[in-house]
Formats: structure tokens, sequence, C-alpha cells
């Protein structure tokens, strides 16, 4: 019998708002699931379709996420974590394992290992990245219809100068991370 392994990723650390996301996939063994990558060397339309590919086909798969104000209370690598454990207790199988991109493990029951550039090597965790940032962009939609002078559906939250130049303008929204230090410097002018 083989060992069923999940794959895990998130979306979102970097951003100055709105919610970290993370997503646990496990595939059939061999995958099934063709252009799997990690999801920003994809388009936005390749990834929303692989998206719809990977809820319909894979064995299982949950989406979580951690909250601005647990972003900011915790520190984003531990709200990341916290994202990715959500995740991983949401599927409906649990794994025997889970192999998370990057550097850090979630604490969760099973054994979990970290892999450096999982996300380009791993077709589980490429399914994860996928999913966390499908999901993440499309929350940041509905963030851009309540607040559109930001600009969320061109730059995702990311600190790009239209971004910085609404923050300074008008401050941020509740949805902005006041942990991270161009918000603060925002709230500071404001």
């Amino acid at each position: 019998m083989t060992k069923v392994v999940c794959g895990v990723d998130e979306a979102g650390r970097g951003p100055l708002a709105g919610p970290v996301f993370a997503a646990a996939v496990i595939l059939q063994d061999p995958p099934v699931i063709h252009g799997l990558a990690d999801s920003k060397k994809l388009t936005a339309k390749r990834r929303e379709a692989l998206a719809v590919e990977i809820k319909a086909r894979a064995v299982c798969w949950a989406v979580a996420s951690a909250t601005v104000e647990e972003i900011d209370t915790l520190n984003i690598l531990q709200a990341s974590l916290l994202a990715m454990r959500r995740a991983v207790e949401a599927l409906k199988s649990p794994p025997a394992a889970i192999l998370v991109d990057g550097l850090h493990v979630p604490k969760v029951a099973m054994p979990a290992r970290a892999v450096v550039q999982g996300d380009a090597s791993v077709p589980a965790i490429s399914a994860a990245s996928i999913l966390a940032k499908v999901a993440r962009d499309e929350l940041l939609l509905e963030l851009h219809a309540a607040y559109p002078e930001y600009g969320f559906d061109r730059h995702k939250g990311y600190g790009t100068a239209v971004h910085m130049a609404a923050l300074r303008k008008l401050g941020p929204t509740p949805a902005h991370r006041r942990s991270f230090a161009p918000v603060r410097a925002a709230l500071n002018i404001k």
C-alpha cells in the first residue's frame, strides 16, 4: 500500500493587506493533472483553470486562511503555519505525511517535511500552491470591490508604487496588516 502524502503551500506572506491562505492537496499516485507548476510561474487564467481541475480530480483538498488580526498578533510566519495546519486538519482524509513548500512545517499530528522549492518539484505542493493563490486572489478582488481606490485587483496587496501612494493618501483599510512597516508608517501620516 502506498503512503498517502499531502502537499501543502501558502499564498500571501509578502503583501501588506489581506489574510494569508494555505492549501493542502492529496493527489492520485501518479498525478493525473498535467501542467502543475509553482503558481507564481503561471498566468492567472492558467491558475484558475488548473484550480478547477485540481478540485475535481484530487483525492481531497482543503483551503484555509489566517486573518489579518492573526498575522498582526502572531507574525506572518506563525500565521502562515497556522493557515497550513488549518488546511491539513480540514482534509476529509488525513494523510500519512505532509510535504510543505519552504523551510518551515506546521505543527500537525502526522510526520511533516519541508521541501525547498517544493512548489516547483512536487506535484501535490504545486497543486496546493495554485489553490492557495487562486483563493487569495478571489478575496483580493472582493477587497477591490470594497476599496477600489487602492487597486487591489492589480497588485493583490503587494507594496507596489500605486499601493504605497494610496496608503499615503488614504491611510490603511481594515484589511491592511498593521504589523507591516509600510502600513505602520501610513498610520503615522494619517
